[in-house]
């Protein structure tokens, strides 16, 4: 199993010269190590419990499709709106197996993980092994999630 340990957020390097809206038109620079740094990010996101670090990850159209939530979230409000609730359970997650594509101005993730979670009322812990699919995108001169998914294991491990 392979975790991370939690960074800062990942910013990449415009080149010389111009402005951000000049370089959005070409590809930007980004490796595999880069893509895993966007989940790193996230991670340290939740350590915050702040819903509003989370939150700001995402592109403004960007799509949700949480684990332990029946409601797609399609508007910043609305993903915002889940983290408030959910951060409450101290999440932690571990990346048991990924899959990184590159594209020009987008990159996906795509594997299993193990989020760790404390019950906020009695502080029982639980793991949850579930897939995951995150779609990164590259908008205003950054890497944002334009698609998250998880789904828990529908097999016991």
């Amino acid at each position: 199993m392979k975790s991370f340990i939690l960074a800062a957020t990942l910013v990449p390097a415009l080149a010389l010269g111009g402005t951000a809206a000049a370089h959005d038109a070409k590809c930007p620079t980004v490796s595999q190590a880069d893509v895993a740094q966007q989940f790193t990010a996230f991670n340290a996101a939740w350590a915050t419990k702040d819903p509003d670090k989370v939150a700001g990850l995402f592109t403004k159209d960007a799509v949700l499709l949480a684990t332990v939530s029946n409601k797609p979230r399609t508007t910043p409000e609305g993903v915002r709106d889940y983290f408030v609730s959910f951060l409450k359970n101290s999440p932690q997650a571990t990346i048991d197996s990924s899959s990184v594509k590159i594209d020009c101005r987008t990159a996906s993730r795509v594997g299993t993980w193990t989020v760790n979670m404390k019950d906020p009322a009695t502080g029982g812990a639980r793991a949850v092994k579930a897939r995951y699919s995150f779609v990164y995108k590259y908008d205003g001169g950054a890497w944002k999630i334009d698609h998250l998914h998880s789904s828990m294991m529908p097999e016991p491990s």
